[in-house]
């Protein structure tokens, strides 16, 4: 280099030339540096704009997906075993609570239309209620009984009638049909036939209201047992009925009351 007139060549001068100098860049150096810088500041964008996302999703109140239902079906799922089991038992308990009512009422219904009561009396082995299947015969009654004694006159008792719930059925033996219990007592029904002289219009033999017993007595229609035995209370108190029309004194009888068997008593 050469240096114009009166210029000189100074240490400083060289130093500075020096620090200003640079080695020359290759071709690959001069690309990396022009693609490093756009992709750091790439970079540093990405993750601000990430960073931003997740604020607004954490700190941002939302509903589950799908509003109230869907948020109804999530608490439902997070429920704890225990208490999922309480309220499904809770529910299927009553369920079964109600079906279970609904049978027994069924069950009753059925029960009570399949069976029927009569009340046994006379001569057989054990006089009281029989509960039957419905549809029985009076001989099955006599059969819940304990049977026909062997005092009792069956020829008296229609054996092949059906039984009528809450019927009284009376068996006979040789002294009532001597006393005159009729052959249609409850529970002895026999066809209507042809009045005779003396007896009643079903066929039966009146009932003689100064012998008659209390199972005689409570054959009679619309009489039953505490009003027999008040019958028999007024007999013992005063004497023989002199005329069947005595009997309106006989407390509990009215006049519909003795038209219902006044052609079934007489008095000897």
């Amino acid at each position: 280099m050469r240096l114009s007139p009166g210029a000189r060549w100074t240490t400083r001068d060289r130093s500075r030339r020096a620090d200003a100098w640079e080695p020359p860049r290759t071709l690959r150096q001069r690309i990396e540096r022009a693609v490093s810088v756009p992709y750091l500041a790439g970079a540093v964008v990405f993750v601000v704009a990430i960073s931003v996302a997740l604020g607004l999703v954490w700190f941002q109140p939302h509903s589950p997906p799908g509003g109230a239902a869907a948020g109804a079906e999530i608490a439902a799922l997070a429920e704890p075993d225990g208490q999922k089991g309480e309220g499904s038992g809770t529910q299927v308990g009553a369920a079964a609570g109600e079906d279970s009512a609904s049978a027994d009422s069924a069950e009753g219904s059925s029960t009570a239309a399949r069976t029927v009561f009569v009340h046994v009396v006379g001569a057989v082995a054990a006089p009281g209620v029989v509960e039957l299947p419905a549809n029985s015969r009076v001989r099955d009654a006599v059969a819940g009984a304990g049977g026909a004694t062997g005092d009792a006159v069956l020829a008296g008792v229609n054996l092949a009638r059906p039984v009528v719930d809450g019927e009284q059925i009376l068996v006979p033996d040789a002294a009532a049909i001597a006393a005159g219990v009729a052959a249609g007592a409850a529970g002895n029904a026999v066809p209507p036939g042809p009045a005779t002289p003396g007896m009643s219009p079903n066929g039966a033999a009146p009932v003689d209201l100064n012998t008659a017993d209390l199972g005689a007595l409570e054959s009679l229609p619309r009489v039953g047992p505490a009003l027999a035995q008040r019958i028999l209370d007024w007999r013992a108190t005063n004497g023989d009925f002199s005329s069947v029309d005595q009997l309106l004194e006989v407390p509990g009888i009215g006049a519909k009351t003795l038209e219902g068997f006044r052609d079934r008593v007489r008095v000897s």
